[in-house]
């Protein structure tokens, strides 16, 4: 697989739109998935897709999969079911706040008991990985063992993890190029480019 082709393939079909968008982690980023929603509107179609994710996430001998709401859960769901394990999901509790970088906070629904179990954490798209390290943080408060993370696809400046990840292993079907930028240090607005709203974001 030609990792940044599927990746560039992989955007279009979520219809990326350039700008300058305020992000959940916090961060301002160049790029946002317009219809990263329709992704599971057909699960079937996805079918090879978590075929291979499930396959690569195997190998770290996991007891469990957990991603957060929306559709990071609905694709570990998908994983779990592939794999015939335990699934769990986290929602989002608190919005981020303003200018804070992490700080929207997700947890588990249900009072869950995860003491002793590997757990790998599945999103659909990971960019600077806030609702990932929020789950991340929600299995260990819950006893569990987050073990790996597993995406369709990854952004960012690089094709290295998000330091948000604190160092878990990463398998994802793809990585595109993105910018993020911490707002105290935004070149957008420096130059005073007002930020984005997504429905009003640009086709090219």
């Amino acid at each position: 697989m030609n990792d940044v082709s599927t990746g560039e393939a992989l955007t279009a079909r979520l219809g990326a739109r350039p700008g300058h968008f305020l992000l959940e982690s916090g961060y301002h980023g160049n790029l946002w998935l317009a219809d990263l929603d329709d992704l599971f509107r057909r699960p079937r179609a996805l079918s090879p897709q978590v075929a291979e994710l499930a396959q690569l996430i195997s190998a770290y001998d996991v007891d469990g999969v957990c991603g957060p709401l929306t559709g990071g859960a609905f694709l570990a769901s998908l994983v779990a079911r592939e794999l015939d394990l335990d699934f769990w999901w986290t929602e989002r509790t608190s919005a981020p706040d303003a200018g804070s970088l992490y700080s929207a906070e997700y947890r588990l629904p249900l009072r869950t008991r995860l003491e002793g179990r590997r757990v790998a954490i599945v999103d659909d798209v990971v960019n600077a990985g806030s609702a990932v390290r929020a789950t991340q943080d929600s299995v260990l408060a819950a006893g569990g063992s987050p073990v790996v993370v597993g995406a369709l696809l990854t952004l960012g400046p690089s094709a290295d993890p998000p330091a948000a990840l604190s160092g878990l292993p990463v398998e994802r079907l793809a990585h595109a190029h993105s910018e993020l930028w911490d707002p105290a240090t935004c070149p957008k607005c420096a130059d005073g480019s007002p930020l984005t709203e997504p429905e009003a974001a640009p086709s090219s």
